[in-house]
């Protein structure tokens, strides 16, 4: 391990494998290493053993769940945006060759106490339970504004400026009820919470188009899924850094980051052997995660924390047409919280589980010191639940940029339900470690029916 590279990357997440995977690409010389004996990190995908040994060390998994290999459970729930920046990103580095996609089959939202599909055209709009007569005319005008909208043509705009107007007031422009509000804003915007309101209305007409161009795409919903699970998408990005003359190293423990005496980064240290290298870029683990390292320089924060509660069913979800994946957004103002739940559900549709099982997993950033009754109202959508599994991880976010000392740290994953904020993050940590903006070309994946 006595030669220098361009890059060493710390951890296989998905965010770590794509910035590798890029890099490469890009010509450098890369080394990545990962502490854990399989990839993926905080974004892996377990089977049963494995699943079991992380929760509940002291219990073997139960017979009646059928064959270990059968599994391949997410540790982090997220859908793709078909017309997203991740499937961009797959398409430019051709990591599709690899991984192979099944749609999700519904999307839905939580209103008043049921769950009703998430209407994206003019058309389901009128035929949508979530709405009465009055508002469902109301919602068309709405829709076939964002449908018309041309930024050359002011006659399309209604004189509504997108850069100026908050949300709040294109809302009220077209009278639109509190909670056809939600749905529109939490369900298809797939925002948080309601920040969004009072900010300019640009980014939320962007993401409502994004959702209907995704939902135009396939038709059942605007996500798409890799059969066996997330944790084939970091893999894949490690094959694409291999091909390009990266080199991996898996059960490797990492000692220390180490430094000049201007704090600047030289190399990595596993056991008594140093790799140096000109920059660094891993995930908060790999860097004191809220504790100060050596010299006291604390690298990255807490913001906040997620619960996710894994669950094993023996059905569909209640109230979703016994579809065999599913995505459900609670917004928070339908159960009085400042953050939305999200429930993901995917089955042996997508190679993940075996015949008859069905994994959902429930997610919320943390508001209270009991985070498990935070989820209750999304648990108590699934019906009988046959084992669960809930954990609490924090997030981080890096104290800085990185530019000082060629130290770059990636985001915890966050609670969103989809890849758009891990891609954000990629564009952001490359930005800052190559000083100008990854630029992507566009195809198209395939995608079985």
């Amino acid at each position: 391990m006595d030669e220098e590279y361009d890059v060493i990357v710390l951890g296989t997440g998905l965010t770590e494998c794509i910035l590798s995977g890029l890099l490469s690409v890009e010509g450098k010389k890369v080394l990545h290493m990962d502490r854990n004996d399989y990839y993926g990190g905080d974004s892996a995908s377990l089977n049963l053993t494995q699943l079991y040994r992380k929760f509940r060390p002291d219990q073997a998994p139960p017979a009646e769940l059928g064959r270990d290999r059968d599994y391949a459970v997410d540790l982090i729930p997220k859908f793709i945006i078909a017309n997203g920046e991740l499937t961009r990103i797959l398409v430019h580095t051709d990591v599709t060759r690899y991984l192979e996609f099944k749609q999700i089959a519904g999307s839905f939202v939580y209103r008043d106490g049921k769950i009703s599909k998430v209407p994206s055209t003019e058309m389901e709009a009128v035929k949508s339970p979530l709405m009465g007569l009055f508002e469902k005319r109301r919602a068309k005008k709405f829709f076939e504004f964002l449908q018309s909208w041309k930024e050359d043509d002011p006659n399309t705009h209604q004189g509504i400026d997108l850069d100026k107007h908050t949300m709040s007031q294109v809302y009220e422009k077209f009278g639109l009820e509190p909670g056809t509000q939600d749905f529109i804003g939490h369900a298809m915007a797939l925002y948080l919470d309601d920040d969004y309101k009072t900010k300019p209305a640009r980014p939320t007409y962007e993401r409502i188009v994004l959702y209907t161009s995704s939902m135009a795409r396939y038709g059942k919903s605007p996500y798409i899924y890799p059969l066996y699970g997330l944790g084939e998408l970091p893999q894949a990005f490690a094959r694409l850094s291999a091909i390009y003359g990266g080199t991996y190293m898996l059960d490797k423990p990492i000692d220390e980051i180490v430094t000049d005496a201007d704090g600047k980064f030289v190399g990595v240290r596993s056991g008594n052997e140093t790799v140096k290298a000109k920059q660094v870029v891993g995930d908060p683990s790999y860097f004191g995660a809220g504790k100060p390292t050596e010299g006291g320089k604390v690298r990255v924060v807490e913001e906040g924390k997620v619960i996710r509660a894994i669950c094993f069913l023996k059905h569909p979800i209640p109230g979703t047409d016994d579809a065999d994946s599913a995505q459900i957004i609670i917004p928070q103002n339908q159960v009085g919280r400042r953050n939305d739940i999200y429930i993901a559900m995917v089955s042996s549709t997508h190679n993940v589980c075996a015949k008859d099982v069905y994994v959902a997993i429930v997610s919320t950033i943390v508001e209270t010191d009991r985070p498990e009754q935070e989820i209750a109202p999304g648990l108590q959508l699934l019906g009988p639940i046959y084992d669960k599994f809930v954990s609490v991880s924090s997030i981080y976010t890096p104290t800085s940029g990185g530019q000082s000392d060629n130290i770059f740290i990636t985001r915890s994953y966050d609670a969103t339900s989809h890849f758009e904020t891990v891609v954000d993050d990629v564009h952001d940590v490359w930005k800052r470690m190559m000083g100008k903006d990854l630029t992507l070309q566009k195809r198209n994946v395939e995608v079985e029916a």
